[in-house]
């Protein structure tokens, strides 16, 4: 019995081990599972507020086809209402679904930028409804859409945890 006695502290010691390492191992797995959850929300996030963008950008870039059809846009390729009308009802069908995405799993600021962002764009869908040809009017909204539009970005830059980006403001040089 006395060597049993004697051997119980380094039984103990054996025990405890593998206690404390059973428990480091499984706070390990957790903080290992919860940061590959986290990394696949983001992911998610990202694709989301991408789609949404490309599909907002879908309709901007129709309207200033529109609007250089009617002679307040320089965009290089214009385009009737005529001939937009199908490409702009699918362009808006298409924002739909990445709105309802984008509500679900978007941070409040970066819904709140998305809602500025796409206001701005159907006032100027409302504007090339309207017939209406006044340049000084239609830079006025583009200016407002592309406001709209970084401070979109900057808030799926800062939910992401990003550095701040570009604005997408450059100016083109004639062409020599």
């Amino acid at each position: 019995m006395s060597a049993f006695i004697q051997q119980l502290p380094a039984l103990f010691g054996v025990v405890i081990g593998a206690v404390g390492s059973y428990l480091a191992i499984a706070r390990g797995d957790r903080i290992r599972f919860h940061r590959e959850r986290a990394t696949r929300w983001e992911e998610r996030r990202l694709a989301i507020y991408a789609e949404y963008a490309r599909a907002l950008k879908q309709s901007v870039t129709l309207a200033y086809r529109i609007a250089a059809h009617l002679g307040v846009d320089p965009h290089p390729h214009p385009l009737s209402p005529e001939e937009a009308a199908p490409q702009l009802a699918a362009a808006t069908d298409a924002r739909d679904p990445a709105g309802e995405a984008l509500l679900m799993l978007g941070s409040t600021a970066v819904v709140d930028r998305a809602r500025e962002w796409v206001v701005a764009v159907m006032d100027m869908e409302r504007f090339l409804r309207d017939d209406t040809h006044d340049p000084e009017t239609w830079r006025a909204m583009m200016a407002r859409q592309r406001a709209a539009r970084e401070a979109y970005y900057a808030a799926v830059r800062h939910d992401l945890g990003l550095p701040p980006g570009h604005s997408g403001e450059w100016s083109l040089s004639a062409a020599s």
